[in-house]
C-alpha cells in the first residue's frame, strides 16, 4: 500500500513538472495545475507516512499557488509528525501571517492555538508566546470569549514558569475581559488566583488591592471567594500561619470539580521539626505528591500557594 502511494506521488510530481515546462506552443508555465499536482503528491506521501517528502510537496504547492496558506500550515504538520517541533511552529507561524494578510484573522488565531498545543509539552515559553498572540488576534476582532480562554492558557503557563510579574498582569487582563462579558463568577476565581500570585511575589498591598477592587463586582462582597481571600489576607498580615493554612485547606481550594476531575487535598504530617505540608493532586486517577519540607514560616507557606494557583488556573 505504501509503495503504491509513493509511486502515485511520483506520478503527480512528474505531471507537475510537465505543467511547469514551456515550449514553442506553450509560452507560460501552468502554475495552478502544477500546484494541484503537488497537492495530490503531498497527500500520497502523507498516506505513505513519508512526511519529509510530503512537507516538500506541500511547500512546492505553496510556491506555485501563493494564495494557499493551508499548504504552508500542512507543511508544518508534516514536521510535527517527524517530531521536528521548532520547524513545525515556524511553518505554522508563517501560515498565520499569510492568513492575517489575507483577511482571515480567525483562521490565524486558531492556527496559533494549535501551534501552542503542539509546542507546550516541550517549550512552555514558546507556548505562552503563541497563546498570547492568538488571544491578541481574537481581541482585535472583538471576540473576547475566545481571547480570554487563550489568555487563561498563557496565565497558567506563566505561573508554572514562575514568571509571576507577567502572570499577575495576564490575570488582571483576563479579569477585565470576564468583567466586560459579564462573567462575574470567573472574575471571582481570577481574583483568587491574583491574590495567591501577588502573595507569592511578596506584594501584600497588590493582593489586598485586588480584593478591594473586586468589591464592585456584582455578588462578590460576602461571597465564599471573597470571605476566603479576606481571611487569607488577614492571616498573612497578622503572621498567623494556622489561619493561612485553614484557608488553603478550605473546600474552596481543596475540592475543585472540573472537566478534568482535578482535586487538591492538603494535610499536615508531623515528622521532625517543622512538619511537612503535602499537596496531593489527583487527575483522572493519577496521583502526584509535592512536599514542602521544614515548613516553619509564613513565607514558606506561600510556596504552597503557588501550587494552588497553578491548579486553580488549570481548572478554569
Amino acid at each position: 500500500m505504501a509503495a503504491q502511494k509513493i509511486n502515485e506521488a511520483h506520478e503527480h510530481i512528474a505531471k507537475a513538472e510537465k505543467c511547469l515546462k514551456t515550449s514553442l506552443t506553450k509560452w507560460k508555465p501552468d502554475f495552478d495545475s502544477a500546484a494541484s499536482e503537488y497537492a495530490k503528491a503531498a497527500v500520497c506521501f502523507k498516506n505513505a507516512k513519508q512526511y519529509e517528502q510530503a512537507k516538500d510537496a506541500y511547500l512546492k504547492e505553496a510556491e506555485y499557488h501563493t494564495e494557499n496558506k493551508t499548504a504552508i500550515e500542512q507543511a508544518g504538520m508534516m514536521m510535527k509528525e517527524q517530531k521536528k517541533m521548532p520547524e513545525a511552529i515556524q511553518y505554522i507561524e508563517k501560515a498565520c501571517m499569510m492568513y492575517m494578510e489575507n483577511g482571515t484573522p480567525d483562521t490565524a488565531a486558531m492556527a496559533l492555538d494549535r501551534a501552542g498545543k503542539l509546542i507546550e509539552p516541550i517549550n512552555l515559553e514558546k507556548a505562552v508566546d503563541l497563546y498570547q498572540k492568538a488571544a491578541g488576534v481574537f481581541e482585535n476582532e472583538d471576540r473576547l470569549r475566545q481571547a480570554v480562554e487563550l489568555l487563561g492558557k498563557a496565565s497558567r503557563l506563566l505561573v508554572r514558569l514562575k514568571r509571576l510579574d507577567e502572570a499577575a498582569v495576564a490575570l488582571q487582563k483576563e479579569k477585565n475581559m470576564y468583567k466586560e462579558i459579564e462573567n462575574f463568577p470567573m472574575c471571582f476565581k481570577k481574583t483568587t488566583a491574583q491574590v495567591l500570585v501577588h502573595l507569592h511575589r511578596g506584594d501584600y498591598v497588590a493582593a489586598d488591592k485586588c480584593v478591594r477592587e473586586s468589591y464592585s463586582l456584582p455578588g462578590y462582597s460576602g461571597s465564599e471567594d471573597c470571605v476566603a481571600m479576606e481571611t487569607l489576607l488577614q492571616g498573612y498580615d497578622e503572621q498567623d500561619e494556622d489561619q493561612v493554612y485553614r484557608v488553603c485547606n478550605s473546600p474552596l481550594l481543596k475540592y475543585m470539580d472540573n472537566d478534568v476531575s482535578t482535586k487538591v487535598s492538603l494535610k499536615r504530617e508531623t515528622p521532625p521539626p517543622g512538619g511537612v505540608l503535602v499537596v496531593k493532586l489527583q487527575n483522572r486517577g493519577a496521583k502526584q505528591h509535592t512536599s514542602i519540607n521544614a515548613l516553619t514560616s509564613l513565607e514558606e507557606l506561600i510556596i504552597l500557594m503557588l501550587h494552588l494557583t497553578h491548579l486553580i488556573l488549570y481548572q478554569l
